[in-house]
């Protein structure tokens, strides 16, 4: 659970440039916003230890031959807490959420390719979990919208600062990488994605510690999984910060004729802060923040009721966030920054 803490215009300004590149360096990200480098390390190490903003790695399942699933899962009541509980330990969930009403909760589990297991162990064992009535799970097949982090926390800087932190950094050792390939994946790189999930600016000494890489090797290898679109970095961040306490879970019937059009209308608003294409029932998933439950409802009788193709709609309010994107953390009790010398952070 984060402590209260309000987002000021720095601290916005702070997590858009990160959402941008996750891992530039404060002295890199405190040029482009013109102030002291000093200044943008403090406020982030504030964030950081308060568990309001952290940056994390993600890695495309699709890119290494993995799966990722929406599941929704009927719960007797009382049994969903502990199963929220269980599920928050295991590496391979994420993004979940009980809902609203207390007997349902929806996760994102990732698992390997139908050619191996496909996952099956995993569901098999929560049906057969005392407490569950049900469980329903639609494999993603294309994230849609999203992708570059919700807009309610990309807002904060103009274009010409944006396309200062999106112009290429100082290249690493070796010069441009070459993207990397899904074959290329093995239990260096799983251990690197797992570090990265934890803290997406961990420093590049403690990845060389875990992987068993040279520093110059980890930055080359870094480089070529954002490359390949392996490897991205997010800010996770709770939209409550930013004036979007309402989160709903939208389920949506759409005609094939319509997926095209409706996704791509999708990916265009402001509410929507990801959406997919799955198997089962419902063709999209989406998942949408709003400042109330008013403004909910304009959404889907407006912006949403407008689109074609959409043959029905179930909708689910978020209780809280029992995981989100990173594995759990526990808050530090006295968390500070240790001091660095102006123009030496560097993430790699």
């Amino acid at each position: 659970m984060t402590r209260s803490v309000t987002l000021d215009t720095l601290d916005r300004r702070l997590i858009h440039a990160l959402q941008i590149d996750g891992r530039a360096s404060f002295n890199r990200i405190a040029t482009v916003l013109g102030i002291p480098e000093r200044t943008v390390a403090r406020r982030y190490h504030r964030l950081r230890s308060a568990l309001v903003v952290r940056v994390v790695g993600l890695i495309d399942s699709r890119r290494i031959g993995m799966l990722d699933w929406f599941v929704r899962i009927d719960c007797a009541p009382g049994a969903a807490d502990a199963l929220t509980a269980a599920l928050a330990q295991r590496d391979d969930t994420s993004w979940i959420a009980p809902l609203a009403g207390g007997t349902g909760l929806t996760c994102i589990v990732r698992t390997p390719v139908s050619s191996t297991d496909g996952g099956r162990p995993l569901f098999d064992h929560l049906l057969r979990t005392p407490g569950i009535r049900d469980v329903e799970a639609g494999c993603v097949l294309r994230p849609v919208a999203g992708l570059g982090g919700w807009a309610g926390r990309t807002s904060a800087l103009d274009a010409s600062e944006q396309a200062a932190l999106l112009s290429p950094a100082t290249e690493p050792p070796g010069g441009p990488q070459a993207p990397a390939e899904a074959s290329d994946w093995g239990a260096a790189e799983a251990r690197l994605a797992g570090e990265l999930a934890r803290d997406g600016r961990v420093d590049v000494r403690r990845l060389a510690s875990v992987t068993g890489w040279s520093a110059s090797t980890v930055r080359r290898r870094v480089a070529g999984l954002r490359a390949a679109g392996v490897l991205h970095f997010e800010v996770d961040v709770d939209p409550s910060c930013f004036g979007f306490p309402v989160e709903a879970l939208l389920w949506l019937e759409v005609a094939p004729a319509a997926l095209a059009e409706v996704t791509q209308a999708l990916s265009r608003h402001d509410a929507v802060a990801f959406a997919a294409v799955t198997t089962g029932r419902a063709a999209v998933f989406a998942m949408v923040q709003c400042r109330d439950t008013g403004a909910l409802y304009d959404y889907l009788a407006g912006e949403l009721a407008a689109l074609p193709g959409i043959g029905r709609m179930e909708t689910a309010l978020v209780q809280r966030r029992a995981k989100r994107a990173g594995p759990l953390l526990v808050p530090a009790r006295a968390e500070r920054p240790k001091r660095r010398k102006s123009g030496t952070e560097t993430t790699g």
